[in-house]
């Protein structure tokens, strides 16, 4: 068969004949072909190629689409709302939210999740030129390939398919030929069998006691993600009930200050650990689990380890190593990236063992429910898709670099901190998915407070100063309902007055002659004016319940996910935290020896002025350690005296 070999791409080629697709060009190794040359060099190679010219036509056509997809500012439609933003800057909500077709068509309610986009700075033109850009950019198409395991994330060549590990036991999700959905399961079921037995009493430390206190040793989403869920459920009546007499603890800084915390009161005779490590070498999660074993060693033995600690894990020869015992470790996927694996054994597992599986089970089953929603449903009734198209207008078009995420819902106060993860980490990129140098910002600033705490916080400059997109999330029903008599409202229908509230006074403002007509004095009424016309969106749960919050984490990764494919970036690799690691590892090695020869860092170990003297400075208030003859310190002999 006569075939057409691309430039760079030496162990794949074209059989002449065959069908050819945008996506299959990434993996080929055009993206390693910067723009320009590389392109145009290719071009001119399948011109000179002795094909049929029909053939060479179509590659060359589909290459030089590749090229202008790779930059999503060249297309017809992100110029036109390049165009459309003149428009609507002469609108102003406070006249928008009175066009009631408008509002009515802004308004979305699917899967008992009720969103209110009518005070987004849009109009239905608006929305139309975001549904051609998300066709231009092939949205639907990235969305598939995901789902259908293809290896989207191209960095390391990996699928990306968090999906999977919510997956109904009858679906089918297929990576590399296999059907994973077995896999999945058989993680899950041997995380029920296992946390039944450690809660009913079956499963005893290592002197005969029921383990009732879990400690997660995890960094980064092996902690972000399971924290937030364990947050938002602790006080939901039904994982109240099932977690009764039970402590769950996470443990992911390095400072030994979180060490003193998450032990402290802890009877070691109860304590069972997770340790949460993909490769069992993330430098801070292995410290901690060191310092943890070293704890439970001291107290109780060496018998204890395997008693008393499990892992998390894909790499059992260092768990086997660690002294866990490989049958208690409990693995998952390299398509599970780090801030996606909340569903996972990384969060399954501490959770289980906290609230029991089947609690656990509801929560994935609402995070699935959000991800057919999400594959199926067209973009102007999809969740994820609004919320991601209408965040990529904010930040790409009206130039809005931040996002506050605002729940009016204590439970759910450690959203904004996961969210914050998952987004900055994905969609903090300055190339393009080919390795093309950005000529636009991508991602968003998160940050976020439960309400009605961040109104005394920062909403003053919400209100008053740069003007911050915000996401309320409120909930119709309260996991815990307090009405005092003589009160004109409940203390839940006081949150949510606020939670009304505050998205109008964004939106609407308050005006000089509003100020006036209040017989406010005119020195004031500068201070006192509101602009108005600051977007926010507001959504609304049924309740807050392992099931919904299940549903909220799907919908805010898929809305991350819109906004990558939308950019053509890659949301699913993090270079970015690397650099800070290897330099740190060179520091950690000079620490050693200066700790240990009692010597100064020197100019010869390669620090610059600046960091050499900052180091010196440190060393200079501590004691000197001689590591190799040095003993424990901390916490065993801290924790046992009560500091």
């Amino acid at each position: 068969m006569q075939t057409i070999k691309l430039p760079g791409a030496s162990q794949k080629s074209f059989p002449v004949g065959a069908s050819f697709s945008a996506k299959f060009v990434p993996r080929v190794g055009v993206r390693h072909h910067p723009v320009g040359t590389a392109f145009s060099g290719l071009v001119a190679g399948l011109e000179s190629t002795t094909v049929p010219r029909n053939v060479a036509a179509s590659v060359a056509k589909m290459l030089h689409a590749q090229k202008k997809g790779s930059l999503v500012d060249e297309l017809p439609a992100w110029k036109a709302l390049k165009e459309h933003v003149v428009d609507i800057e002469k609108t102003h909500l406070r006249d928008l939210l009175h066009d009631e077709a408008r509002c009515m068509a802004l308004i979305k309610e699917s899967e008992g999740i009720y969103c209110d986009f009518t005070r987004q700075r849009v109009t239905q033109r608006t929305l139309e030129l975001l549904y051609e850009l998300a066709e231009q950019s092939n949205l639907r198409e990235k969305i598939n390939a995901m789902f259908n395991g293809e290896h989207i994330n191209s960095t390391e060549d990996r699928a990306v398919l968090h999906v999977a590990t919510r997956a109904h036991r009858n679906q089918k999700i297929i990576v590399d030929g296999r059907d994973v959905v077995p896999d999945v399961w058989e993680v899950l079921d041997k995380i029920k069998a296992f946390s039944d037995k450690v809660r009913n009493g079956e499963w005893l430390g290592v002197t005969g006691k029921p383990l009732k206190k879990v400690v997660a040793i995890g960094i980064g989403g092996s902690f972000l993600g399971p924290l937030f869920v364990h947050t938002a459920l602790r006080t939901e009546p039904n994982a109240m009930r099932a977690s009764r007499d039970r402590t769950l603890r996470f443990l992911a800084n390095v400072d030994p200050i979180d060490v003193a915390r998450a032990l402290d009161g802890l009877d070691p005779e109860e304590t069972l650990v997770v340790v949460i490590s993909k490769t069992f070498t993330t430098a801070e999660t292995m410290l901690n689990a060191r310092t943890v074993r070293s704890w439970l060693i001291e107290r109780l033995g060496p018998d204890a380890v395997a008693k008393h600690m499990v892992a998390v894990s894909t790499n059992i020869k260092l768990v086997k190593e660690f002294g866990i015992d490989p049958d208690n470790a409990f693995g998952f996927w390299d398509w599970v990236g780090g801030r996606y694996s909340v569903c996972s054994a990384v969060g399954i597992l501490p959770l289980s063992l906290q609230y029991g599986f089947d609690i656990m089970q509801e929560f994935l089953a609402g995070a699935n429910n959000m991800d057919e929603h999400f594959k199926n449903q067209p973009y102007q009734d999809n969740l994820p898709v609004l919320i991601g198209l209408l965040s990529i207008w904010n930040v790409s078009f009206l130039g809005y670099g931040a996002k506050a995420i605002l729940p009016y819902c204590q439970a759910l106060s450690k959203l904004a901190p996961h969210i914050q993860q998952v987004d900055m980490e994905s969609n903090g990129k300055g190339v393009d998915i080919n390795g093309v140098r950005l000529p636009f910002q991508t991602g968003e600033i998160d940050f976020g407070e439960p309400g009605t705490n961040g109104q005394h916080s920062f909403y003053q400059l919400i209100h008053q100063g740069r003007v911050i997109p915000c996401e309320f999330i409120g909930i119709v029903r309260s996991q815990q309902s307090v009405y005092l008599k003589g009160e004109v409202v409940s203390n839940h229908d006081e949150l949510m007055c606020n939670f009304f509230a505050q998205a109008d006074a964004l939106a609407y403002g308050k005006t000089p002659e509003q100020l006036r007509s209040d017989n406010v004095p005119d020195y004031l009424i500068p201070h006192r004016v509101f602009t108005g016309n600051r977007p926010s969106m507001s959504i609304m749960l049924p309740s807050c319940t392992a099931y919904t919050v299940g549903q909220l984490l799907s919908m805010y990764e898929h809305r991350i996910a819109v906004q990558g494919f939308i950019w053509n970036i890659n949301s699913f690799d993090q270079w970015g935290v690397e650099l800070g690691k290897v330099l740190a590892s060179k520091v950690r090695n000079v620490m050693n020896g200066v700790r240990t020869r009692d010597r100064k860092v020197l100019p010869q170990d390669g620090f610059n002025y600046s960091t050499t003297r900052m180091m010196n400075k440190y060393l200079e208030g501590k004691t000197q350690i001689l590591y190799p003859e040095g003993h424990d310190v901390f916490p065993i002999d801290m924790l046992r005296a009560g500091h």
